[in-house]
């Protein structure tokens, strides 16, 4: 049975298109591969989005919680992960037993995966993390040699990387990249020197990856631009990347209004002649917001969005829509005939970011995989 059948709104995933992003990337960088998965995915579906990558040759997986990792370990993933934020004490030993790599910036840190470890009777794999001007977490990198040799004096403590997060590399001014990264080479330095340095040193973002190569050292984590959404207007992607999400529902009634006539709360649209106007069953529920130049796809044509985005549903001018159908297709983000909607276009009219639109789909949104 079809999508449209189905449900009243979806998400189609394109898992090829990841697959071949995914190419692109690794022939772009020449170095191991973080997949960032966290955010289900960036609203894409973190479990299928997880195992193709793994077919693609990731080495890593990036998760911002801990359910995450379990689920992934539980599903059969047997790829590195790492989580890159807090992990409350009480997930740590069951982190651990996982054979999932920790992010630490404290000497309690270490106190507590040291306590977790022996409790699991296993070694636990961890990646200091070093704050070099992003301002969130992340030790002082004056900090960064006595927390290392905290970790190589611990018990059943590896300290297997070392990693920084980059705050301002899809923009245009070069030079806070530059400082962030002169900051995290001295910390390198002194580790090295030290002969403290893990094998696993890793700093590039999405942006960082593209615009910045000499942020990539032994790892890249692009999260972004495996989705084919870049990070900013600044970063160009490169040739062959595609964006992998659709977001789509149907036209579910239509009627001729009135002249005079109100459309939806307030009536903050009033039609000023006779006017078609469709339902579509999409709200802010799903994660669709409201914003004025708001539109969607039907029969190939832009359709606008008039009158106050409901909890459920919306409605639009149906005037230039050719022979419009009770359950034509409507598309919300991707492509229909000559016309697109990207998700870029949603986060201009919705003065936010693509990434905050697609990881924004609510989880009543069911999210298709058609190849699968």
């Amino acid at each position: 049975m079809k999508a449209e059948q189905t449900f009243a709104t979806w998400v189609e995933v394109d898992l090829k298109a990841l697959k071949n992003n995914i190419k692109i990337i690794r022939k772009e960088t020449a170095v191991p591969l973080m997949a960032v998965v966290k955010a289900n995915g960036y609203g894409h579906g973190y479990m299928p989005i997880t195992r193709t990558a793994e077919e693609a040759g990731v080495d890593w997986f990036g998760v911002a919680r801990p359910r995450m990792a379990l689920k992934m370990r539980e599903e059969g993933i047997k790829s590195n992960i790492l989580v890159l934020g807090y992990i409350s004490p009480e997930r740590i030993e069951q982190m651990i037993c996982l054979d999932v790599s920790l992010a630490i910036w404290t000497k309690e840190h270490i106190g507590l995966v040291e306590k977790a470890a022996a409790n699991c009777q296993k070694s636990a794999r961890v990646h200091l993390l070093v704050d070099s001007g992003m301002g969130r977490l992340g030790c002082h990198p004056e900090e960064t040699l006595k927390l290392a040799r905290l970790a190589e004096e611990t018990d059943l403590v590896e300290l297997e990387g070392l990693f920084s997060h980059l705050a301002k590399a899809d923009e245009s001014d070069r030079e806070p990249t530059r400082k962030q990264e002169l900051v995290f080479l001295k910390a390198i330095d002194v580790l090295d020197k030290e002969k403290l340095l893990p094998g696993i040193i890793h700093m590039a973002n999405s942006a960082g990856t593209l615009a910045h190569p000499e942020t990539r050292f032994q790892l890249v984590r692009p999260g972004l631009i495996i989705y084919g959404l870049s990070p900013s207007p600044e970063v160009q992607l490169p040739a062959g990347i595609e964006p992998i999400l659709s977001w789509k529902s149907v036209l579910a009634s239509m009627k001729e209004l009135p002249p005079g006539h109100g459309v939806s709360y307030g009536h903050t649209y009033v039609t000023t002649k006779k006017e078609l106007i469709g339902v579509i069953p999409v709200g802010y529920a799903d994660g669709y917001r409201r914003g004025p130049g708001n539109a969607v796809l039907i029969n190939g044509v832009k359709a606008p969005i008039v009158g106050r985005v409901c909890m459920d549903q919306f409605m639009v001018k149906l005037e230039n829509v050719p022979n419009p159908q009770i359950g034509d297709e409507v598309v919300l983000i991707g492509k229909q005939g000559d016309e697109v909607i990207s998700a870029n276009d949603l986060a201009r009219v919705w003065q936010t970011i693509n990434y905050e639109v697609t990881c924004g789909i609510g989880a009543r949104v069911p999210r298709i995989y058609p190849e699968v």
